[in-house]
C-alpha cells in the first residue's frame, strides 16, 4: 500500500483519537475477528484514516524507547481514563523523551495492585487490611518497620483497616497526588481525580493533610470531603453512590446525561461518548456498572435517545 504522507497536524483530532483507541484494542489481548474487520473498514474510509493508522503504528516504536520491560505489552495495560489522552499526544509526534517525562504513566503499569477498565478486585494485605480496587485503579503497597503506606496512583479504592499485629503498631497512611490520609480504625473510600482527591468515611475517622498545607482536618463517619494539594473543602454528608460501585451499581439523582455517560465510560472497554446536543438532559435511576449495554438500553427506552454504534468498539449516545 502506498504510504499516506499527511502529517499528524493535518489529520482531524477525532480521527487521531480513534486511531489511538484502535491501537489499544489491537494490543489488548481481547481483539476479535470482527474487531479486525471493523478496523480494516475504518482505515478504508479515507486517506486521513489510513494516515492516522500509520501514525498510530509509529507509537509502537516510541514505546520501544520506554523503560525496560514495558514496551509493546504496556499498551494492553493502559488504564482508562488517561490512555486516550496519552496516545493522542504520541500521535501528534511530540518528542518521545518529553512524553516519557511528562505524560507516560509508568507507575500505573508497574503498580503493585491494579485493575483494567471495567475490572474490580478485592485484596487482603498481610496485616489483614482489605482493599477493594475499582475500575482502572493502580496502587503501590509499601510496608516498613515504621509505617504501612498505600499510594493511590490512579482510580478509586475502598479500604477496611485492620489493627497492626506488631508490638509497636505502625500507622496506616494512604497517599495521593494531593496529600495524605491517616485512618483512625475505619472503613473509607478514596478516589483520585486530576485536580482533587475525594474521601468518604463510613466508619471511624480519617485525618486529611493536603500536600502543601500545614493544616489538617478530621473527617468522621457519615462525612465526605474533597481536597487539593493546597486546601480542603468543608465536609459534607456522605453520598449514597460512594459504596454502590462495589456492588456494581450507580445511582443517578437528577444527573446530567453527560455526567452519567462519563461515569459509565470508566467501566466500558472501548469508547463511550455523549453527543453534546443531549449532554444536558437530566437523568435519574439505577444503572448497572457491570452490564453497560443494559444501562444504555435503559437510557434508550426511557429517554429520547438513540445508541449509535459506529463499530463494536465505539458507542455514541445521540438524540432521536
Amino acid at each position: 500500500m502506498t504510504a499516506i504522507r499527511l502529517s499528524a497536524l493535518e489529520i482531524d483530532t477525532a480521527i487521531l483519537e480513534e486511531a489511538a483507541d484502535w491501537l489499544v484494542l489491537l494490543h489488548s489481548g481481547e481483539v476479535t475477528d470482527q474487531d479486525r474487520a471493523d478496523l480494516a473498514g475504518w482505515r478504508a474510509r479515507s486517506a486521513a484514516h489510513e494516515a492516522a493508522w500509520q501514525r498510530a503504528q509509529s507509537v509502537l516504536e516510541t514505546f520501544q524507547q520506554v523503560p525496560s520491560g514495558l514496551g509493546r505489552d504496556a499498551l494492553s495495560r493502559l488504564p482508562s481514563p488517561g490512555r486516550r489522552e496519552l496516545l493522542g499526544l504520541l500521535m501528534l509526534a511530540l518528542p518521545a523523551a518529553w512524553l516519557t517525562a511528562r505524560y507516560a504513566p509508568w507507575q500505573q503499569w508497574t503498580a503493585d495492585l491494579r485493575t483494567a477498565s471495567g475490572e474490580q478486585k478485592a485484596v487482603t494485605l498481610v496485616d489483614g487490611t482489605r482493599v477493594v480496587l475499582n475500575t482502572a485503579t493502580a496502587v503501590d503497597v509499601s510496608y516498613t518497620s515504621t509505617e504501612r503506606r498505600l499510594t493511590l496512583i490512579a482510580g478509586e479504592i475502598f479500604i477496611t483497616t485492620a489493627q497492626d499485629a506488631q508490638a509497636v503498631p505502625r500507622p496506616l497512611v494512604v497517599s495521593t497526588d494531593h496529600g495524605t490520609l491517616q485512618p483512625l480504625g475505619t472503613a473509607f473510600n478514596v478516589r483520585s481525580l486530576d485536580a482533587t482527591t475525594r474521601l468518604a468515611v463510613l466508619e471511624g475517622a480519617v485525618e486529611v493533610r493536603p500536600l502543601r498545607s500545614i493544616h489538617a482536618t478530621v473527617v468522621r463517619a457519615g462525612e465526605q470531603l474533597v481536597f487539593t494539594a493546597d486546601t480542603f473543602e468543608p465536609a459534607q454528608p456522605i453520598d449514597a453512590n460512594v459504596t454502590l460501585w462495589e456492588r456494581g451499581m450507580l445511582l443517578a439523582r437528577d444527573m446530567t446525561l453527560g455526567e452519567l455517560i462519563a461515569e459509565l465510560n470508566r467501566y466500558h472497554r472501548g469508547v463511550l461518548r455523549c453527543d453534546p446536543a443531549v449532554a444536558g438532559l437530566r437523568v435519574s435511576g439505577s444503572f448497572s456498572l457491570t452490564d453497560i449495554p443494559a444501562s444504555l438500553a435503559l437510557l434508550e427506552n426511557t429517554l429520547p435517545l438513540r445508541i449509535g454504534r459506529t463499530t463494536s468498539y465505539w458507542i455514541t449516545i445521540q438524540g432521536r
